[in-house]
């Protein structure tokens, strides 16, 4: 029912001797739930024991039960949850990945989760199976772990720093062997990754502080733990008997963290680069305001995505504020089409106006970006023909004008709304009375950084990679000899 972009997943790992580490990791999980629904897994191990994985197509709580967790009983686990953007939602591509390989005499078990993208995914592909890896996947996160655990280096970390430099893309990736977690991430920092700590259980014999890695920090905040710092672009951190152990790999590089989990994917209670997402919002809605006053009489938010924004520019503005909108939480649950009869509803599934507030007022509508414009544009004729008499669109992003090369889907260059068009005229396809887009360097106000360590690609088309557009579409093994299916993205 989401027209907007999605991320691809979200990932989680912990070395946690003394406690329940699935039981943490699904509630982590269940915390990181709005990065990816469409599947979800956990792997485990006790120190020194095998790897034992868990993982299913559909939402945490449909994956795992009780008994569940018990089997997955051991000192260190990851997790991982799955949005996909191109191939088949499958079973086979759902995370994490575990492979288990020869070397060295010996056979090194890993298990894998990845949050992002490689660019160069069909070359590393290819060079594996010339070396006669086979893979039962589609996915670049198996090409990950498949280059990891064939390494020839004995200890984990050193196979580990001699494949990052090799990956080129977006990759925030955890890696559990039999006695620790290793935890990683690319040179330019694309895509986010936190460190926790999680203090003894109380009468814990020899307790110590135990570490934890996630996606965002709202996956610490459920499970009592707490955030420490980001993982360093270019950092691998090991979490194991002896603590927390870091080491630089790809140090210099510059950096491109993704601007727009600041605006969208991140959950408003995580703190990204030290800076806390829902006052960051509102800030943004208060700068929408500055830049694009109007006559109004109320604002009012496109639930959930547009809130905080719609509170910022309803402050600055000196506006009331109501919603609008009620919103079924459930509807992404469900797995039943509306048929014929229903579909001319549309968006009535989601969202039901409320015409006693709406009726006969001139509407600030506050939403956090626009993609295709299906969406937009049913939300405004459901506004005039609950009442509204007027209705501006304000959005806290630019105009998303290119795709994402590096873990975000948000369409074809040729689907979205604002390629080739004017502010008016997108305002026009939207049959709204006025629209404004939040400038860049609004957003970068609000958020207080530097456009130089960000990457803002999708607004801009300044892809901070090299090769990123002409690597679009040759990442897919779709037109491989060696898979019948696409490789998909993490």
């Amino acid at each position: 029912m989401r027209e907007g972009p999605r991320d691809e997943c979200g990932v989680f790992g912990l070395y946690a001797p003394g406690h329940e580490v699935s039981r943490l990791s699904y509630f982590a999980l269940y915390a990181l739930q709005h990065r990816g629904q469409e599947s979800a897994g956990i792997a485990a191990a006790d120190r020194g024991g095998h790897i034992i994985t868990r993982r299913e197509l559909g939402l945490v709580n449909q994956v795992f039960s009780e008994n569940d967790l018990r089997t997955l009983a051991g000192e260190l686990a990851i997790g991982h949850v799955r949005y996909s953007t191109t191939g088949s939602n499958a079973w086979e591509n759902s995370q994490p990945v575990q492979r288990s390989e020869g070397t060295n005499g010996s056979r090194r078990e890993v298990a894998l989760a990845h949050n992002g993208n490689l660019i160069n995914a069909v070359e590393l592909h290819d060079q594996l199976l010339a070396r006669g890896v086979s893979f039962s996947s589609t996915s670049d996160s198996e090409i990950i772990a498949a280059l990891i655990a064939t390494h020839p280096a004995e200890r984990i970390e050193d196979a580990i720093a001699d494949v990052l430099p090799r990956l080129r893309g977006a990759f925030s990736i955890v890696v559990m062997t039999k006695d620790r977690v290793v935890a990683f991430r690319d040179p330019h920092g694309l895509r986010p990754l936190a460190l926790g700590t999680l203090e003894p259980e109380p009468g814990e014999r020899n307790g110590a502080v135990r570490y934890c890695v996630a996606s965002e920090s709202c996956a610490f905040d459920i499970i009592g733990a707490k955030l420490l710092r980001e993982v360093e672009p270019g950092e691998v951190v090991t979490l194991g008997e002896d603590g927390l152990q870091s080491r630089m790999v790809a140090p210099g590089a510059r950096r491109a963290f993704c601007v727009f989990e600041y605006i969208y994917f991140a959950r408003p209670d995580s703190r990204m680069n030290g800076r806390a997402l829902q006052v960051a919002r509102g800030r943004m809605g208060e700068i929408l305001w500055r830049e694009a006053p109007v006559e109004a009489d109320l604002v009012i938010a496109v639930p959930d995505s547009g809130n905080a924004a719609a509170r910022g520019l309803a402050r600055e503005a000196g506006l009331p504020q109501d919603d609008g909108f009620v919103k079924n939480r459930y509807v992404a649950r469900t797995f039943i089409q509306p048929g014929q009869e229903l579909r001319k509803h549309g968006l009535h599934l989601k969202f039901n106006p409320l015409p006693d507030v709406i009726a006969g007022k001139r509407l600030v509508v506050v939403d956090d970006s626009i993609v295709r414009g299906n969406t937009t544009r049913q939300i405004v004729q459901m506004l005039r023909d609950a009442g509204a008499t007027e209705v501006h669109m304000r959005i806290s992003a630019p105009p998303i004008i290119h795709p994402c090369h590096y873990g975000i889907d948000m369409s074809t260059r040729e689907e979205m709304i604002a390629h080739g068009r004017s502010t008016a005229e997108i305002a026009a396809e939207l049959d709204c009375d006025s629209l404004h887009y939040l400038s860049l360097a609004g957003v970068y106000e609000a958020v207080g950084a530097k456009r130089s360590t960000h990457c803002d690609a999708c607004f801009t088309g300044e892809y901070p990679l090299r090769g990123s557009e002409e690597a679009s579409g040759k990442y897919s093994l779709e037109d491989s000899d060696a898979s019948p299916l696409p490789l998909v993205r993490a």
